[in-house]
């Protein structure tokens, strides 16, 4: 079982992502962190970049005890004296250096032939090698580089002291297949290969990014660089916690694993994203909000009995507290009712498939079912059940600022009988209620009217109680939909059937003075 070293370049490559633009607080902040994730190389920065740059990878360096330090440098003598005066107080000071090494680069960037771009590497590793203990050199763009030449430039530059060759698929061009055999073909070709640790980096300009690392590591490959929440330039780098979760999970293919405490991978991510600025996608794998949330009634009923039958990470192996199981329209039955348990609802196994109805029907307009809609919809069933004299079939309202506002109604009444009307009032309430009234034998007198919203957002349902006399006897309804007149509706209808439902069953209490609730 080899060991995979982590080389996170969050705050180097990660920040030179558009728009990301990190403070010193902020860099210090997030190297703390990835202590705390236990990553094995820190890349602090760009010394030489600014004055601001060089502080704070000194700083870091200065801090983070448990992780090795390191800093960028061209191959430059000056980038070079400006990354030892930064990292020279680490605990384990390093230096990353690196040099185009592909004909579009050597002829249109550096405009150096190949014997040029050899000569620089060496003189530069020698250089960084007389003063720091590991040195670390990358072949830019080497995915697309002549092997022969590669391998040349490689065999020179370990000669002259590098520790550690990084091989970057700098414009995420390789696939899997490719990108691991420019590995193996190292190894093969390489005479001191053996001599020196390989490294990844891969960029996700194709979506390959991950696969990429991890063909690497099939090949050789004992360092992945990359990125938190794969943040980076254009598409971003390898997403790290991807690696090393996938290395976690499928453990039985890879044989490797890694240092990092992935219970810290969540609040890493939201760290990250919080200082940058850059929010996870939704469905971004292991760290996405949607990574532990079933909502397709097929998969909620599997999770519900045996969690791995959709679930190949355990959220709590990241950092999440639990999974998720959103109620919407995909949702089964199986879930539907979990949840209602979950929530302390009673609700008789007999009432279920009439409550799912209900909860599928709100569903199809609603873009997610919240606990409290869901509880709303529970009492609103429970409080009618059997009480339901008065039926809404449906209402039209007709409303302008200069004009009469006015409702149709059409209700099923006593014995199924349809009820249609028509009527105005001053308000889009008032007409409907005027309608209503209308619609029901018997003499009634609102007395309160109380409307609140359930949830958040703007589909979020409408929840209204309405107290009023019916017959001579005080009594209260409660309606729920989500548009406001229907609940209005509705809660009128409940608060008349109450009464109805009472006289039938002959309540003894005093008519007079019955409120409902």
């Amino acid at each position: 079982m080899q060991t995979i070293n982590i080389f996170d370049t969050t705050l180097r490559d990660g920040e030179q992502s558009a728009g990301i633009n990190l403070n010193f607080s902020e860099k210090l902040e997030i190297a703390k962190q990835l202590e705390r994730l236990n990553v094995n190389i820190i890349e602090a920065g760009f010394p030489a970049a600014s004055k601001g740059d060089f502080a704070s990878v000194k700083s870091i360096a200065e801090t983070v005890k448990n992780a090795s330090v390191t800093g960028l440098a061209r191959a430059v003598l000056t980038d070079i004296d400006a990354a030892w005066g930064a990292l020279k107080g680490g605990a384990e000071p390093r230096l990353h250096t690196f040099l185009a090494t592909s004909p579009i680069h050597r002829d249109y960037k550096l405009k150096m032939t190949k014997e040029q771009v050899i000569q620089t590497a060496v003189d530069t590793v020698k250089y960084a090698a007389e003063r720091f203990p590991i040195v670390q050199w990358s072949a830019e763009d080497a995915s697309r580089t002549e092997l022969p030449f590669l391998v040349e430039i490689v065999e020179k530059v370990i000669q002259a002291g590098a520790k550690v060759i990084n091989i970057p698929d700098t414009v995420g061009y390789a696939t899997p297949a490719e990108y691991g055999a420019i590995f193996k073909y190292l190894r093969e070709h390489v005479p001191s290969i053996d001599k020196v640790s390989l490294s990844a980096h891969c960029h996700d300009d194709l979506g390959m990014a991950t696969a990429n690392s991890l063909a690497a590591i099939e090949n050789g490959v004992t360092q992945v660089e990359g990125t938190i929440n794969g943040i980076g330039e254009r598409a971003g780098n390898v997403a790290l916690e991807e690696v090393a979760v996938a290395l976690y999970i499928r453990n039985d293919f890879y044989k490797a694993n890694t240092t990092m405490n992935l219970s810290e991978i969540s609040r890493t991510s939201s760290l990250v994203s919080k200082l940058t600025g850059m929010p996870v996608p939704a469905n971004k794998a292991v760290i996405g909000a949607n990574a532990y949330a079933h909502e397709s009634g097929i998969h909620q009923d599997g999770v519900l009995k045996e969690k791995t039958t959709y679930e190949i990470i355990s959220p709590q192996l990241v950092g999440v507290q639990t999974n998720s199981l959103v109620l919407g329209k995909h949702s089964g039955r199986h879930a539907f009712k979990n949840r209602l348990e979950e929530l302390g609802l009673d609700v008789p196994e007999q009432d279920i498939k009439n409550l799912f109805t209900v909860f599928k029907d709100l569903a199809d307009r609603k873009k997610e079912m919240t606990d409290d809609d869901l509880a709303a919809i529970v009492l609103e069933e429970k409080l009618s059940k059997d009480q339901s004299f008065y039926e809404l079939i449906q209402i039209q309202i007709q409303y302008g600022t200069n004009q009469v506002p006015t409702a149709t109604v059409t209700l099923s009444g006593v014995g199924n009988e349809v009820i249609q009307q028509a009527g105005t009032g001053a308000g889009s309430i008032e007409a409907l209620y005027n309608t209503l009234e209308t619609c029901v034998n018997g003499s009634i007198s609102l007395l309160d009217y109380r409307i609140q919203s359930v949830g958040a957002g703007r589909d979020a349902l409408a929840q209204v109680y309405v107290k009023l006399t019916y017959e001579g006897i005080e009594t209260s309804g409660r309606g729920l939909a989500q548009d406001v007149l229907e609940a209005s509706a509705k809660a009128y209808l409940n608060a008349i059937n109450r009464v109805i439902y009472m006289k039938e069953k002959e309540t003894p209490v005093m008519q007079s003075h019955l409120i409902i609730y």
